[in-house]
């Protein structure tokens, strides 16, 4: 979740300010940066699927 709120802030970052930080920190696409953009995304993905279970209430 901590590296989707990361990726999500970063994008607002970039959408309203043209400004990238994850860029700024770790340089324009150095290996840590891409590994940084990676782990985002596969967080992404991974939520997209958790989402549903996310969803459903506690069964009593």
């Amino acid at each position: 979740m901590l590296l989707v709120v990361v990726g999500g802030l970063n994008w607002g970052l970039v959408g309203f300010f043209n400004f990238d930080l994850v860029a700024a920190i770790f340089g324009d696409m150095s290996v840590v940066s891409r590994v940084v953009y990676a782990l985002v995304g596969l967080s992404a993905v991974y939520m997209l699927f958790m989402l549903p279970k996310m969803n459903k209430k506690p069964q009593m």
